[in-house]
Parts: C-alpha cells; sequence; structure tokens
C-alpha cells in the first residue's frame, strides 16, 4: 500500500521559486523559438499589422534591425515570409533570384551567419493573384502536380540565396520529395526541410492573412489543409513526408491541436515543431490589452504548454520578448 497523506505532501515541492525550477518537468529555452517575420516589397517604412499589436510588415532595413535583435536575445531561428510588390497567376516572384525574400536572405546571411537559422516559407499565396497556395487549373482548382514544379524552384532560388531550413506549407501531396529532389540535384544537399506536416484549414489564421496579403480571392484551402476533425490522417501526413525527405515536422495551429502534437511527438523520431499562429496570438493581446489576463503569464503559459505536448522548437511571434524573459 502505498504512502498517503499526511506523510506524502506534494506541495513541499512547490514551496519556494527554486524547488519548482529544480522540479520542473518542462520549460522552454530562448533557442527552441522561431520569431515568423513578414518582409515587403516596395515600402518606405514598417507597416504595423492591426490585427496583431506589435507585428509588422518589414522593410528589408527594420528586418535587418529586428532579427539582430532576435539573434542577440538568444532567439534560434527566423521564418520569413515575403509579400512582393508585383502578383500574378504563377507566382512569378517567389523564385525570382530578386525576389524579395531572396534579398531578405541574402541581407541577413551576410549580417548574422550561423548566429541564427535562417528559414524561409515555402508556398505560393503571398505571391499568387488569387490568394491560393497552387497553381490553378482552368476550372479554378489547385494543380497539385504542376505546383510541384513551382515548389521545387522556389527552393531552389532560396537555397541559392542562404536559406538553412525551407518549410513547405502548401499541404500538395508529394512536395517535400519534389523539393529534396531539387535541391539535391542542384548540389544544396544540407538544406534542411521542416515540412508543415501537419496543417488544418483552420478559423485561427485570419491575422496572417492580413500581415502577409494571402487571402485567398475566392474559396477556400479545405481542398487541401486538413478537417479540423481528425488526426489519424494527421499521422499518416507526418509519415508520408518523413518518408519523402522531410528533417523535421510541423503542426499548425498549435494551441487548439495540443493533442496532435502530443501524438505526432510520440510518433516520430524526428523534431517536431509547433505554430502559435495568428489568432492564438491575437487572442492573448486583445485580452491582456483589456486587463482580463496576465500578458505575460500567458504567454509563458501558452509555451510552456507546447513544449509539455512534445514540441521541441516553437513558432511565436512572442519570440524575442519571450526569449528576453526566459533569460
Amino acid at each position: 500500500m502505498s504512502a498517503r497523506f499526511p506523510v506524502v505532501r506534494p506541495r513541499r515541492l512547490r514551496r519556494t521559486p527554486a524547488l519548482r525550477r529544480l522540479v520542473a518537468e518542462s520549460r522552454v529555452r530562448p533557442e527552441d523559438l522561431i520569431l515568423p517575420m513578414f518582409v515587403k516589397e516596395g515600402i518606405g517604412e514598417p507597416n504595423p499589422v492591426g490585427s496583431m499589436p506589435g507585428v509588422v510588415q518589414h522593410t528589408r532595413d527594420s528586418l535587418r534591425a529586428a532579427a539582430k535583435e532576435a539573434a542577440e536575445a538568444g532567439v534560434g531561428a527566423i521564418m520569413l515570409f515575403g509579400i512582393p510588390e508585383f502578383k500574378d497567376e504563377r507566382g512569378s516572384a517567389a523564385d525570382d533570384p530578386g525576389g524579395i525574400v531572396q534579398q531578405a536572405l541574402r541581407d541577413l546571411s551576410s549580417d548574422l551567419g550561423d548566429d541564427i537559422v535562417l528559414m524561409a516559407d515555402l508556398c505560393l499565396d503571398e505571391y499568387t493573384s488569387h490568394g491560393h497556395c497552387g497553381l490553378l487549373t482552368p476550372t479554378g482548382e489547385v494543380d497539385n502536380d504542376a505546383t510541384l514544379e513551382r515548389y521545387a524552384a522556389i527552393a531552389v532560388a532560396q537555397a541559392a540565396a542562404g536559406v538553412q531550413v525551407v518549410g513547405p506549407s502548401g499541404m500538395m501531396d508529394g512536395q517535400v520529395g519534389a523539393i529534396r529532389t531539387a535541391l539535391d540535384g542542384a548540389g544544396y544537399t544540407d538544406v534542411v526541410i521542416l515540412a508543415y506536416a501537419v496543417k488544418y484549414a483552420s478559423a485561427f489564421y485570419g491575422p496572417f492573412r492580413e500581415a502577409a496579403e494571402g487571402a485567398p480571392r475566392f474559396g477556400d484551402r479545405t481542398g487541401y489543409q486538413q478537417d479540423p476533425a481528425n488526426v489519424r490522417e494527421s499521422l499518416r501526413e507526418v509519415e508520408l513526408d518523413i518518408a519523402e525527405g522531410a528533417d523535421m515536422v510541423m503542426v499548425k495551429p498549435g494551441l487548439a491541436y495540443l493533442d496532435v502534437v502530443a501524438k505526432v511527438a510520440e510518433h516520430v523520431r524526428v523534431p517536431v515543431s509547433a505554430y502559435q499562429v495568428s489568432g492564438e496570438y491575437a487572442m492573448v493581446e486583445a485580452a491582456a490589452e483589456r486587463g482580463w489576463i496576465d500578458r505575460e503569464r500567458a504567454i509563458l503559459e501558452t509555451l510552456t504548454a507546447f513544449r509539455r505536448a512534445g514540441a521541441g522548437q516553437i513558432l511565436t511571434y512572442w519570440a524575442t520578448e519571450a526569449a528576453r524573459m526566459l533569460r
């Protein structure tokens, strides 16, 4: 028979901050954090994102300054999203050597070297005039296989500009294999693939679409992003991406899908990331602005939840601020 109260008193280990730190089961470190950043072509100063307080669309210069701050705070990586000045049906700016993300990657590679990991989102929604994540058929459907050719070209362009990790997020079947083949064929065998392997068709992306200017002009993305009701499907997607060559996998969104994060982390033997998406960020900021919650405690509590669920890396718009708090 196991010991019981009054012999067993679990509160002993909660009595002081030092004791609580000593026995903490989950810890968030600055180097676990990945900062998503938006860089926009054709603007003269940073443009605040109304639905995401504290987040801006950067100029190349302001991006360089903010990236330096993130590196100095100890943030592990930056994930770049680009907004071109001109869009077309093919998303031509996405793989243009002079495109905004490629320019930004060269800037940050020169500034920061290996002080921080440089990642870039690999998709077409920010670049296409229709706002979908791939090329369209004449009937307006996303053409999976034709889109893979575009993704392959984007991967090579980003690698040539200095990216260390590409993040394919379009949820096209076969995207990881097409990108790995293209990178290896072009000699970029060391470029890492962080696959958005589990990406749900979520209501929590709304503020991001303002920031990235990538909302679809018609329809939605339920035909290629996942149904929020499913989890076995997620494990299958993860298995397929790893078999195609993914080095890391991601679950997106995060807080509403911590059960999925946990299942994926138990299921695989590669690093698992989770994305604290724009709507999750905006809800905390809005509640804190009204005085309904303690902002800093809420930030750290949500980040700890990701680590407790099994995420090794966390994409969060609070990365720089949280890194400073953690240090």
